[in-house]
């Protein structure tokens, strides 16, 4: 077991790259932030060899057939889009007031406001997919707020950004757990609006396909809609522009059926996503770990 005060020398160590990226960066404009921060994860994705192995590993069960400059290509181009997505959620107080940048539309939306309207709860389920924090600024450009649940990081300084980011995006803010998960019950149940990323790998979850492998997956978001009667939709913030504006997507709310089902109607929903904007999705997340080999 690490000492207390290792651990603490440690988190400092892996903090500084990020906190001199953005410091040196400080005095730009948001844009030009921005994109030197999507430069720089670019570059380590492109020619870190421990980041470069992870991220080809994972492309090449997906698309085994790609060649390996495209597979360089697109590393480095997942790194820039990454690397503005970090940014953006750190500063997320500044890029929710961006409303010039953000073109929303789908049937979702419509539903959301339907929902809310009625004194209803809703589910939003998204992915670490474009810029997912788009999704909750074009739900406050409506009039309405969506929480979040989240994953707390181990980094406490990386923590402390990402959470602060977070909650300027809307609350409430709930981390994954015993505790975070009765607050949601109550935050649904009581007509709040909650956003979910479903791509993580969840251990204790069921093998569903997801971009044409099996990856364990949580049902929570479905088991939720269904128990709750709440709609479960569908919404992606895609980079468009070269990365400087948004399409957010709104898709018709899954049909209730079981909660099998309408997972894998997600998964099939994010992986034609993916398959249209590879360079937008996060391939470092070890999706498939612990469930299926690669071909």
């Amino acid at each position: 077991m690490l000492s207390t005060s290792l651990k603490s020398v440690l988190h400092h160590a892996r903090y500084f790259p990020l906190w001199t990226a953005l410091t040196v960066l400080r005095w730009r404009t948001f844009e030009l932030r921005s994109r030197g921060l999507g430069t720089t994860l670019g570059t380590i994705v492109r020619w870190f060899p421990p980041a470069r192995r992870r991220f080809d590993r994972e492309v090449k069960r997906v698309f085994p057939d790609m060649k390996r400059g495209d597979r360089t290509r697109l590393g480095q181009n997942m790194g820039r889009h990454m690397g503005r997505t970090l940014f953006e959620i750190y500063h997320d107080a500044e890029f929710q007031t961006q409303h010039h940048k953000f073109s929303v539309s789908g049937p979702g939306l419509a539903a959301l406001k339907e929902a809310n309207a009625a004194g209803k709860g809703a589910i939003i389920v998204s992915g670490h997919f474009g810029q997912w924090e788009a999704v909750r600024a074009a739900v406050k450009m409506n009039g309405m707020e969506s929480g979040a649940v989240y994953r707390p990081h181990k980094n406490r300084h990386y923590e402390r950004r990402i959470f602060a980011g977070i909650e300027a995006g809307g609350k409430p803010i709930l981390a994954t757990g015993r505790v975070g998960t009765k607050a949601l019950v109550r935050h649904v149940r009581g007509g709040g609006i909650i956003s979910i990323l479903l791509d993580e790998k969840y251990a204790e979850g069921v093998r569903i396909p997801f971009l044409g492998h099996d990856a364990l997956t949580s049902l929570s978001a479905a088991q939720l809609a269904l128990k709750y009667d709440l709609p479960m939709i569908p919404a992606y913030g895609i980079r468009i522009d070269d990365g400087n504006a948004f399409q957010v997507e709104f898709e018709a709310p899954i049909p209730h059926t079981d909660a099998i089902t309408m997972t894998r109607a997600f998964n099939d929903s994010l992986s034609a996503r993916i398959l249209a904007n590879p360079d937008q999705w996060y391939w470092m997340l070890r999706r498939w770990e612990g469930a299926s080999s690669p071909a």
